[in-house]
């Protein structure tokens, strides 16, 4: 079974607004009073295919907000090659007790850099000391631990 337009149009709204209410007035139901808007709204959220429609839109609004590990290590590749220009306000002044603000870019700055480098390092594993140890060691084994049993007869 598919959502009617209307019921699509709820579930657009509702992620929306997260107002079950209003969304369902906005889908265009008809609707007495707002108790029993509220009241079929929330019967509509109970609704399996509802629910899973909802699920499935926010997963895919989630998966085109979040960054992913590409992007992350090109945003930092990008700050620490001195790529990024950062937006500041610069307030001057300009006589008689007055000053002017103005936003200008600038490149970041070597600390902000360096810590790019450095997470970057942490990712790659760059800074840490590896030592390998590359040998043959002959094992003996002795056995030294006396017989428990005592041969008392």
């Amino acid at each position: 079974m598919k959502l009617t337009d209307k019921q699509k149009a709820f579930c657009d709204y509702y992620i929306e607004t997260l107002n079950a209410t209003e969304s369902y007035k906005k889908a265009g139901y008809k609707v007495k009073n707002d108790n029993t808007a509220a009241v079929n709204a929330n019967r509509l959220l109970r609704n399996a295919k509802i629910k899973s429609y909802i699920d499935k839109r926010l997963k895919e609004i989630e998966n085109d907000r979040i960054a992913d590990a590409k992007e992350v290590m090109e945003y930092l590749t990008a700050v620490m090659r001195g790529e990024v220009e950062e937006e500041v306000v610069v307030v001057e002044s300009t006589g008689d007790y007055t000053s002017e603000a103005r936003k200008i870019k600038k490149q970041v700055s070597v600390k902000e850099r360096n810590k790019a480098a450095e997470l970057l390092g942490k990712r790659y594993a760059l800074f840490t000391d590896k030592v390998n140890i590359d040998g043959n060691v002959g094992v003996q084994i002795i056995d030294d631990i006396e017989d428990d049993t005592d041969e008392e007869d």
